[in-house]
């Protein structure tokens, strides 16, 4: 048996030791083999990549596990990095004590543990250390909430702990990390991403986290949040390492809880977005998530109001308390202020591919619904550690209106309550990335995420594709070898449409959906077109594809709700509505050669049982009425822009001076 301290921390010499495998399926129909059946044939190093050969795999690229300092401190999580990719495998692991498993392998994961203090309260561990024996150790121990912001505010305030030991401590403890990326790696079955947290939050309030995956060996040691809280000088970091020959990328999360800083109309100065920080933007941040445990990203009914599905999971919250201003917050909005900048600068900012995650602090990654049972930001395995009917009482009860939410980080340093409990139901299940790539590899992968051919899932797997062109036939998913004829002629998810054809009337797109197998039929298929008007921008939600039983209003236009075959009193729900799959060509019935617009799409699952439901009725308690009982489960495809100019691409920005804090 290999020692995880043995392996060499370089992914071209993993590469070398498992060889490198190829899998060719396109979109699953319903009752074909798992996307574990096989992993396919060696792939020939000399054969370029087949785009119609591009299946989907899933993964989450945003999880914590014991090396980072809040899940230590008041979740108390010992989990370790490389139990993390075992668990995400599919293997057993001990937590807290319990015998855990995932029912199913994922394709590929990044443990992203904060960079800051990473594996410094770890020390805590061995009584005889220096930080176990000092006074901030001791307190630590003794008032874990308390004592996760003490280091947390020291950092940002550039306090120095001496008695953290940080320094070496974080350099051991990202040589762990990248030991146990590098070992659990294996191509053409699992891949592992060496990634990290930036927790930047200005003012102790605004989120601004970001997610840095690198693309193969990483650097030395990350660039943290202490070092600066601007996106930009995170942006000279990866140009740097990149100028280097170390690729990364960048992809923010949780925007909701921003404040309106994530897609704000300015730079981190205040000064309206140019075109040199559009083109930086573009292509060091080229992804966002959009779903995760903390409420989703892409929008709300405040921004979308005739949009009947924008009332999910929405967390309006700073993260330590106080609402969140929805403007500049949500991905849709985003999309907008993106063609309303190029059409000023020249460039997009906001030219964004879509991912889901869990952010769990638990090192579990399971995006099931009934993997989550309320506890601030840890999984569980539901056949394991179930919350007695006591915790799951506190779990689901509301959140008192005054005492009982913190309204500062400050404050919540202070409060002596279980502080992942009471959250009042608002955080919900994780949620997952797909992308579309020619093989389970790191570089098959990563050149997914960078050409933004990805989609989120709300959590189960659903698969959807999406092309858009300017020659597709109303009958092109019937014809021979369409997915590649799609790749040949179309711009596939995270593109941008070719140049219009003098002849063309309006671009057509393909779009097809596939349950998870494990999980509700779909309801519909939807596309988002959000578009450039004067000097504004406009968004409009087309149903395009659903279910047989079901059409259209011929007064109203609108499809009918679903039939809800959820039973409240069991949790259980009937596959006997909805389908196992859509497709559809579908051509823009309003475009404007005019205008820039931008589309992506959404299907929608029908109603399934919220955690929640499945938590009280689990634990025999009466449903809570302060929150939803059903839950429509989704997957957003990457967007596919036009541009009635072409576009300019963003561009391999090089090393920028390092500004100051």
């Amino acid at each position: 048996m290999k020692k995880l301290t043995t392996i060499l921390m370089t992914g071209a010499a993993v590469v070398g030791a498992y060889g490198l495998y190829a899998v060719g399926s396109n979109l699953l129909p319903a009752g074909s083999p798992g996307r574990h059946a096989a992993a396919g044939s060696a792939a020939r190093a000399d054969t370029p990549p087949d785009a119609s050969q591009r299946r989907a795999f899933f993964g989450d690229l945003h999880l914590h596990t014991g090396f980072s300092f809040d899940a230590y401190s008041f979740m108390g999580t010992r989990t370790t990095p490389d139990e993390a990719y075992r668990f995400a495998k599919g293997e057993p692991i001990t937590y807290l004590g319990q015998t855990v498993k995932r029912p199913a392998p994922l394709d590929f994961i990044a443990v992203t543990d904060h960079s800051e203090f990473m594996g410094t309260l770890n020390q805590l561990d061995d009584p005889n250390s220096a930080l176990s024996k000092s006074a901030l150790g001791k307190f630590i121990h003794d008032n874990p909430l308390a004592g996760f912001f003490k280091v947390f505010a020291a950092g940002n305030s550039h306090q120095d702990l001496p008695e953290l030991n940080a320094k070496a401590a974080m350099a051991s403890a990202w040589q762990k990390e990248v030991a146990a990326a590098n070992y659990n790696y294996e191509p053409g079955k699992f891949t592992t991403f060496v990634a990290y947290e930036w927790t930047a939050m200005p003012q102790l309030k605004f989120n601004l986290h970001r997610n840095v995956i690198f693309r193969g060996p990483p650097p030395e040691a990350p660039f943290s949040s202490n070092d600066s809280i601007r996106p930009e000088d995170l942006w000279t970091y990866v140009e740097k390492l990149r100028a280097h020959g170390i690729d990364a990328l960048i992809i923010p999360h949780n925007a909701n809880a921003s404040g309106g800083l994530m897609f704000d109309w300015n730079n981190s100065d205040g000064k309206p977005i140019d075109e040199a920080y559009a083109q930086r933007r573009a292509y060091n941040e080229p992804l966002t998530e959009v779903f995760q445990n903390k409420g989703q990203s892409e929008t709300v009914p405040d921004l979308s109001a005739s949009d009947e599905f924008s009332n999910f999971e929405v967390m309006e919250e700073l993260l330590g308390g106080g609402a969140s201003p929805v403007n500049g917050s949500y991905v849709r909005q985003a999309l907008g202020r993106g063609l309303v900048i190029q059409a000023k600068v020249g460039a997009n900012p906001y030219k964004l591919g879509f991912v889901g995650a869990t952010d769990y602090h638990s090192g579990l990654s399971n995006s099931a619904e009934n993997a989550y049972a309320g506890q601030g930001a840890l999984s569980i395995d539901p056949n394991v550690n179930l919350p007695d009917r006591a915790t799951a009482m506190k779990v689901l009860a509301p959140r008192p209106p005054d005492n009982g939410h913190p309204r500062t980080l400050q404050d919540m340093a202070k409060a002596k309550g279980e502080e992942t409990l009471g959250s009042g139901g608002i955080y919900g299940s994780g949620g997952l990335t797909g992308v579309w790539a020619e093989e389970n590899t790191r570089e098959s992968i990563y050149a997914a995420l960078r050409r933004k051919e990805t989609f989120a899932t709300s959590g189960p797997e659903i698969r959807i594709r999406f092309f858009g062109g300017w020659s597709v036939a109303n009958d092109a998913l019937s014809a021979p070898g369409w997915v590649a004829t799609a790749y040949a002629n179309d711009a596939p998810m995270g593109g941008d449409l070719p140049q219009k054809p003098a002849a063309a009337t309006a671009p057509g797109f393909i779009l097809q959906a596939a349950k998870d197998p494990v999980s509700g039929n779909l309801d519909r298929l939807q596309v988002v077109k959000v578009w450039l008007d004067g000097k504004t921008y406009r968004e409009k939600v087309f149903d395009v594809a659903w279910s047989p039983e079901r059409s259209l209003d011929p007064r109203t236009g609108k499809l009918p709700a679903v039939k809800n075959t959820v039973d409240l009193k069991t949790a259980t729900y009937a596959n006997s509505v909805g389908a196992p799959q859509l497709s559809v060509v579908w051509h823009d019935p309003e475009f404007n050669p005019s205008k820039p617009a931008v589309y992506y799409a959404r299907a929608i699952e029908i109603p399934t049982p919220r955690w929640s439901t499945l938590l009280a009725v689990k634990r025999g308690l009466p449903l809570p009425t302060h929150l939803p009982a059903t839950i429509q489960e989704r997957a957003l495809s990457s967007p596919i822009w036009y541009n009635p100019q072409p576009a300019k691409m963003a561009r391999k920005a090089g090393p920028i001076t390092l500004a100051k804090n």
